[in-house]
């Protein structure tokens, strides 16, 4: 079984995403085909690369996952083919991948170099798609690019740890459904920086002392309290990011975004106490 994921900007009002998936059919019809977001927003790629963090990990070995954001081919904006922990990914080269760096490091990677063999109206998606179904089919990375040894570098909304170690400073680069900010400080990061310290996370003049594993542990930790709901609280979520949320939260009524203002590129402090 070959399984594809999407991951676009492309929406569901317009015919990219069916036409996209009629492009993977007519070549490789046994393809399954999974969806995992259309609606990253327009050239968003560090709210891409969240998702696709998030999301990969569920798929089995050998998934290809063809990214779309900002994939127009340039000279500082090549196409590339990675596996990465036994799972293919095909991107452009702007930074999109780089939460999985935090976590990962790649098998290996290679810039793809078909564009040649192509039809002249060949599109940059029909790169993508030519590429995930050679590797669906068992392909190798070799036959399709020139391996390389690593991405871009992308310093834009990335971590900063303060070199006393006692900060570290994120950015949100997510807003999900319910209206919870999502971080790009990972589980990890904080772990070799924290060594158990004592710490406070603060945003929007507000601070917590406690980076719960779940949001029901408030109800644990507040046991006291008439009622939790509508507390602001922070956690690592199942893709160990740290997230800042609204306990049962409605997107309708108030949310960590709506509540707290907290909008895509806010910053977010970790202080430690030595």
């Amino acid at each position: 079984m070959s399984i594809i994921t999407l991951t676009t900007d492309y929406g569901l009002k317009d015919h990219f995403v069916g036409a996209l998936k009629g492009k993977i059919l007519s070549q490789h019809k046994e393809a399954v085909i999974v969806d995992i977001s259309h609606n990253v927003d327009a050239f968003n790629i560090s709210e891409a690369s969240y998702i696709i963090d998030a999301a990969f990990n569920n798929f089995p070995k050998g998934t290809v996952h063809i990214i779309g954001i900002d994939i127009e081919l340039k000279e500082n904006n090549q196409h590339i083919a990675i596996e990465w922990n036994n799972h293919f990914f095909i991107a452009a080269d702007n930074g999109i991948l780089s939460m999985l760096i935090q976590k990962i490091k790649p098998q290996k990677i290679v810039t793809i170099n078909i564009h040649d063999r192509l039809l002249p109206e060949a599109t940059d998606m029909d790169v993508f798609v030519t590429v995930a179904i050679h590797i669906a089919k068992g392909g190798s990375l070799n036959v399709i690019g020139k391996e390389i040894k690593q991405l871009k570098e992308v310093t834009e909304l990335q971590p900063v740890i303060a070199s006393d170690l006692n900060s570290i400073k994120g950015y949100v680069v997510y807003i999900d459904h319910f209206g919870n900010a999502v971080t790009n400080i990972s589980k990890k990061t904080f772990a070799e920086i924290a060594k158990g310290r004592p710490y406070e996370v603060t945003f929007k003049s507000r601070k917590v002392k406690t980076i719960f594993s779940k949001y029901s542990d408030i109800e644990v930790a507040d046991k006291n309290s008439s009622t939790t709901a509508g507390k602001h609280l922070a956690i690592f979520n199942e893709a160990e990011f740290l997230e800042i949320g609204i306990y049962k939260s409605n997107p309708k009524t108030g949310s960590a975004s709506s509540l707290l203002g907290l909008r895509y590129r806010d910053f977010v402090m970790i202080n430690f106490n030595n």
